[in-house]
């Protein structure tokens, strides 16, 4: 089997070496043939190998596609909370001596750091300022009209959409990962498999061994 610390392009060279050059090579594919390694075989062989370069390009491309998802996400938050905190600092001001508004649209105590209870708290925030139209009125009056605020909503809005995809990005990433990793073990072993046969094979030919990426 290759080693852990053998990387998976590397892997897949060193299969593609042993595959190949014994199909282009009438002479090591004879000795192998009454092995049980014939034609047939081996460009099934052939097959396996495309299809976990296939498998490992989407894992590639579904990592990137989770990255940027990441990022979205990450720059929407902080769009986000650049308008959050402002309004909060305004409604602060605007309803320090209405405890009912600063109850409702949680103006007290510190923001929270969890993504979950940072968007409860901004769900409340907005939709209880929407919702009630003397709390409309007075954020109206600190240059907060009721179509700000619905705007800022939105960017909330946005954020939890953004989560849901990053969400599912990443879990897609894991299934690629997952799918490339059983094909990759599937081919180290028959990699590994081979190469024994090989050896036994090839016994009396180190150079024809030698082609097929091995030293003994």
């Amino acid at each position: 089997m290759s080693r852990p610390n053998t990387s998976i392009a590397e892997r897949l060279l060193n299969a593609e070496l042993a595959i190949n050059n014994t199909l282009n090579s009438p002479t090591i594919l004879a000795a192998v043939t009454p092995f049980g390694y014939n034609t047939t075989r081996l460009e099934a062989a052939v097959a396996l190998l495309d299809e976990v370069r296939l498998l490992a390009e989407l894992q590639g491309k579904r990592y990137g596609e989770q990255y940027e998802a990441t990022n979205q996400a990450q720059n929407l938050r902080d769009n986000a909370t650049l308008a959050y905190s402002a309004a909060l600092k305004i409604a602060r001001v605007a309803f320090k001596n209405n405890e009912s508004a600063r109850n409702a649209l949680v103006l007290s105590g510190t923001r929270k750091k969890s993504f979950s209870g940072w968007m409860d708290q901004c769900r409340r925030f907005y939709n209880n300022l929407l919702r009630t139209p003397d709390f409309l009125a007075t954020m109206t009056l600190y240059n907060y009209p009721q179509a700000k605020l619905e705007a800022e909503a939105e960017l909330i809005a946005a954020v939890a959409t953004a989560s849901e995809v990053q969400h599912k990005k990443r879990g897609e990433a894991q299934e690629a990962t997952k799918a490339r990793d059983a094909k990759l073990v599937e081919l180290d072993r028959w990699v590994s498999d081979y190469r024994l046969v090989a050896e036994v094979a090839l016994a009396g030919s180190p150079q024809q061994l030698e082609q097929l990426g091995w030293t003994v």
